[in-house]
């Protein structure tokens, strides 16, 4: 069986869990919940302190998270000082995933149709941005985050029909289930281009609290990421929205979600 490389996460979920309350999020203690819920990695800009601070607490960096208005002019996208100062920094951080997401048009709170001519200038970003950080051992991917079936494919389509073939797909399984596409089915259509994952599981459009519970089967997604040679990271996207009605806290619900995962993985061997 493909081994992967470890559990990380993303840290909107948990920033947001301080939002709630109107504080402002603290980085030590939300590294220190997830090395105790048994993450061995984070997904973040590898600036000093945060460096700093995730090795404190035993972490590694698994990658970093830049969202780019990708359907603009290339020269609008201003990638020598959004992306490269990043890029590097997380080459030199050891990390391995540089996920550029595709933002909406008009914005997230009144998103807009993006047109086939700016999926294909999406698309020709990401591979200008891929050659601009070319020579950093870096993978670079588009990560999903359309809530529609029009823009969501329309994404995709940037990378698979208008993107070189160095840049892959971040698969993010909770707004791909919610835009109306199968998370499993893509990593079965796109094999070569899964390069790494956001996982979060759903029931319907609402986040659920855990990966084991939710309408994505997470067992046999895993079985299809080992079947297609995945050996990445496996990073979580948990979210607590208040429809989710959480009964644990996001570092249990984490805990539980990492466990959960290893029983998968055990079964394989």
């Amino acid at each position: 069986m493909r081994s992967f490389k470890g559990f990380s996460t993303g840290l909107y979920g948990w920033q947001a869990e301080y939002w709630k309350d109107g504080r402002e999020p603290a980085l030590d203690d939300i590294f220190r919940a997830c090395a105790q819920a048994g993450l061995q990695a984070v997904e973040a800009d590898p600036t000093p302190d945060v460096l700093a601070l995730a090795k404190r607490h035993g972490l590694a960096i698994s990658g970093a998270y830049i969202g780019l208005p990708l359907h603009e002019p290339f020269e609008r996208l201003n990638v020598q000082e959004t992306v490269l100062p990043a890029a590097i920094r997380l080459a030199e951080a050891g990390g391995t995933d540089l996920v550029i997401n595709a933002d909406p048009k008009g914005g997230w709170d009144a998103p807009q149709p993006k047109s086939e001519d700016e999926f294909e200038r999406q698309g020709d970003n990401l591979s200008r941005i891929a050659t601009a950080a070319g020579g950093l051992g870096l993978t670079v991917s588009m990560h999903n985050h359309a809530a529609d079936g029009h823009n969501a494919e329309g994404d995709l389509r940037s990378v698979i029909r208008y993107a070189d073939g160095t840049v892959g797909l971040c698969v993010d399984t909770g707004w791909a289930h919610v835009a109306g596409m199968d998370p499993i089915g893509l990593l079965r259509r796109y094999p070569k281009r899964i390069r790494a994952f956001h996982l979060r599981n759903q029931f319907g459009v609402v986040p659920s609290e855990e990966l084991a519970e939710g309408d994505i089967d997470m067992k046999a997604l895993l079985n299809a990421a080992s079947e297609i040679g995945y050996g990445g990271w496996l990073t979580f996207e948990l979210l607590h929205e208040e429809g989710t009605n959480a009964k644990r806290t996001l570092a249990e619900a984490t805990a539980r979600s990492v466990a959960f995962l290893q029983a998968c993985l055990r079964e394989r061997q």
